[in-house]
């Protein structure tokens, strides 16, 4: 697979694994509305080809956001359409925010060694989203909006929990599985307990499950200020593949 349609590939499987309230597909143009929790899910995703006139096309997706009083945010990579749309939006003002890596890694040949085993969900539960919301400081405003993202996402999806043997929560995650993809998100361990190697614990515990599941590839997303998450995916053997940014306007 090229590098163009495994991007395209993979920014699809990101959306379909963070599902919007809303969306509207518009020439190419995917808008996502979720009562702005989240860049992610209240963005323009312009990954297919387009064909009207770039200032107009903007213009009107500008009143859309507007209208539900969200910002108006792009999410970019290398293969957006038009091509020249990230100069363009440049010189209208829109500045450039949360530059990420997104990481792969080959299963087929991973030999996945489980050292602590973790609490598997295969279906959402108030138990792990209750952890997940204090450990990722969710504030009650949003909670509504992503335990209704959550219920909607339709490909399978698990949740993990690793804990010590007093029960106290060490590390928490989530993966979507499609198309023998397995898409890692949201991956925290809890503030006092960094550094000790549950994140990769964890992961493991996630990898391993995919595989059993029968995904052939792992992808996830890092931001690249976060120096801890990216020193630890590499130890486990993850590469980039590309990187997005967001493009802003308030």
């Amino acid at each position: 697979m090229t590098t163009k349609k495994l991007i395209q590939k993979i920014e699809e499987l990101s959306m379909n694994a963070l599902p919007a309230i809303q969306m509207i597909v518009y020439d190419g143009w995917i808008l996502r509305f979720a009562d702005g929790y989240t860049k992610r899910a209240n963005s323009i995703n312009p990954i297919y080809f387009s064909n009207e006139d770039l200032n107009n096309k903007i213009e009107n997706a500008e009143q859309m956001y507007r209208k539900r009083n969200l910002k108006i945010v792009y999410k970019m990579t290398q293969q957006v359409s038009p091509e020249n749309l990230d100069r363009t939006l440049d010189k209208k003002g829109y500045f450039l925010d949360s530059l990420t890596s997104v990481l792969g890694l080959s299963l087929i040949d991973l030999d996945v060694e489980i050292k602590h085993n973790a609490i598997v969900y295969n279906h959402l539960q108030d138990d792990w989203f209750t952890n997940f919301c204090n450990l990722n400081n969710v504030g009650e405003k949003d909670q509504p909006t992503l335990k209704q993202m959550l219920r909607n996402i339709i490909p399978k999806t698990c949740y993990f929990l690793l804990c010590d043997d007093n029960n106290e929560i060490l590390a928490c995650g989530m993966c979507v599985l499609e198309s023998e993809y397995i898409g890692l998100f949201d991956i925290v361990t809890t503030e006092k307990y960094r550094n000790r190697g549950y994140g990769s614990k964890l992961i493991q515990n996630i990898l391993k499950w995919g595989k059993d599941n029968g995904a052939s590839y792992a992808y996830l997303q890092v931001m690249l200020n976060n120096a801890p998450a990216l020193k630890l995916y590499s130890k486990l053997g993850f590469k980039e593949i590309y990187r997005y940014w967001y493009r802003m306007k308030e």
